[in-house]
């Protein structure tokens, strides 16, 4: 029962970064800030970095690719950010975008870490995904 929660976690973990990285790529393009636009490059290369984490172990535990976010995730994603911005881009809403996706990966990750029981490897992917989600948090917070 173990290796289905760890490979659960593996894709809920996958498919968070790549939103991440889905709503990067989406409001990077209408940052102004140079500040905002740096710490977004950071995260999104945070945001690779999980991924390859994650890819690199998914074959020890489960045949194929761990789950990436779909086309109509993503379509439902860019349109979101597209209805949100069209009024006001301005830094401060772009964060506060940012923010409410991040909270929800903060939230997904503890959800795990709390409910699931998944081995010590898992763990400490999904635990360094949080933390690293946390300090996201804070450094978009300035950006209100």
């Amino acid at each position: 029962m173990e290796e289905k929660e760890d490979i659960n976690a593996l894709d809920e973990i996958h498919k968070g970064s790549c939103m991440g990285m889905d709503a990067i790529d989406f409001v990077l393009d209408k940052v102004k800030n140079e500040d905002l636009k740096k710490e977004l490059q950071k995260e999104y290369k945070e945001y690779q970095k999980i991924n390859e984490v994650i890819e690199g172990i998914y074959p020890k535990y489960n045949e194929g690719k761990p789950h990436e976010t779909g086309i109509m995730t993503k379509a439902m994603t860019w349109s979101g950010v597209e209805m949100k911005t069209m009024m006001d881009n301005s830094t401060s809403k772009l964060a506060e975008l940012l923010l409410q996706g991040v909270n929800m990966g903060i939230i997904e990750g503890r959800r795990i870490l709390n409910k699931k029981k998944i081995n010590n490897e898992v763990n400490k992917i999904i635990s360094e995904y949080v933390t690293m989600q946390e300090a996201n948090m804070e450094e978009l917070k300035k950006y209100l």
